[in-house]
């Protein structure tokens, strides 16, 4: 970070602190949030237990029994100036490639989709598939890689009956933000296909092969390729 980024600091229960980017600058605060989250998770401090970062804010969880609000409050604050100071530590993000049979009993709303966006459903697949998206953070289930979502017309309304049960590997969208299913949950978004490649590992650490910051693209696969991909894991692109 070149200039110092705005941040807004609430207490969030006896033991935490949600920190909020407040610059008009959607990436700069989606930048500025990792990069504390990665410097806290790095600086060893006692007490603090781990720091979560979302699209544009981070919760820095502590031990009240350990430190205080006012104590973590002074070190983010602390971080935030050596942060841009310093600027933070420069990664490369990898590219995840992404296997996905769309529609069908893979995809059961990508005919729905395209009604609301009113495109073919073969637009909705082409503008899915059109781009690299960036893994913004990881939210739940079980790691779910969640990103800004395709170039559609409009934002996709959430179903109004969620499913109990959306398989491992469903490839969803709702707003304007795309995801993956790593494991079988309940769900209401709008599933337009399934990867057959697994994404979670259990036995595994981490359990996701991804991180905050990585690409990942998907491509369309014929419905009659996909057990031959069926329990490959996912896995970064040489």
């Amino acid at each position: 970070m070149t200039a110092s980024t705005p941040v807004e600091v609430y207490e969030s229960g006896d033991a935490a602190l949600r920190v909020v980017a407040t610059s008009a600058d959607r990436e700069r605060n989606w930048a500025a949030v990792h990069a504390l989250a990665t410097w806290l998770e790095t600086a060893d401090v006692d007490g603090v237990h781990g720091a979560v970062p979302t699209y544009d804010s981070v919760l820095v969880e502590f031990d009240p029994y350990v430190t205080s609000a006012r104590q973590i409050r002074a070190f983010v604050l602390l971080g935030m100036r050596q942060l841009d100071y310093v600027g933070a530590p420069a990664r490369t993000p990898r590219q995840f490639d992404v296997p996905v049979v769309y529609g069908g009993e893979y995809g059961p709303d990508l005919q729905k989709v395209a009604d609301h966006e009113g495109l073919s459903v073969a637009e909705i697949i082409a503008l899915h598939t059109a781009k690299s998206y960036v893994i913004r953070c990881l939210g739940a289930p079980a790691g779910s890689p969640m990103m800004d979502g395709p170039d559609f017309p409009l934002p996709v309304p959430r179903l109004k009956d969620p499913r109990l049960s959306v398989p491992a590997g469903a490839v969803s969208v709702a707003g304007r933000q795309a995801v993956i299913a790593p494991a079988s949950a309940p769900g209401g978004w709008c599933v337009i296909g399934q990867t057959p490649l697994t994404v979670l590992n259990p036995d595994k650490q981490p359990l996701v092969p991804y991180m905050p910051g990585d690409l990942l693209r998907f491509h369309e696969l014929p419905a009659d390729e996909f057990q031959r991909f069926a329990g490959l894991e996912l896995g970064a692109s040489a």
